[in-house]
């Protein structure tokens, strides 16, 4: 399988389902952000993270997957994709790893500069490539 189609090079893109559109569509450039963010998420593991965060990452990984095959699909055609989306279950079981996480931390007086260890400053990276992510969704809910 081939990772290259040519069928982009005018400038435009495929959704699943066969609808093209603009390479720099909202719901494209929202993908990508979401792409992006994972990327970023697996260079953060790839720096030994604790076993309990790195768990945890890695379902969010697999999460971002789905969330970025969605994202992918010409609306209506999520059906096609044969995987279970994602819903408020997805978001209580990460909010309840936040809240165990922020329970074992003096509580924030002051904003964090992004920085100590190497995997701690890959989260930092990841979280900011996740809110620009986040923004792009907007920007596609705007839409549909």
């Amino acid at each position: 399988m081939k990772i290259y189609t040519r069928t982009g090079d005018a400038g435009q893109t495929s959704l699943y389902g066969g609808r093209r559109v603009d390479k720099d569509d909202a719901r494209v450039e929202a993908y990508g952000n979401v792409d992006e963010t994972n990327a970023c998420l697996g260079l953060a593991r790839s720096q030994g993270l604790p076993d309990v965060i790195d768990r945890v990452v890695e379902r969010l990984q697999a999460e971002l997957f789905v969330v970025g095959a969605e994202l992918a699909c010409a609306p209506g055609n999520e059906s096609r994709l044969r995987l279970p989306l994602l819903g408020e279950e997805h978001v209580t079981a990460l909010e309840a790893d936040i809240d165990r996480s922020e329970a074992v931390l003096a509580p924030l007086r002051s904003f964090v500069l992004p920085a100590g260890t190497p995997g701690a400053a890959a989260l930092h990276l990841s979280r900011t490539v996740c809110r620009r992510a986040e923004r792009s969704l907007i920007a596609v809910s705007r839409e549909s």
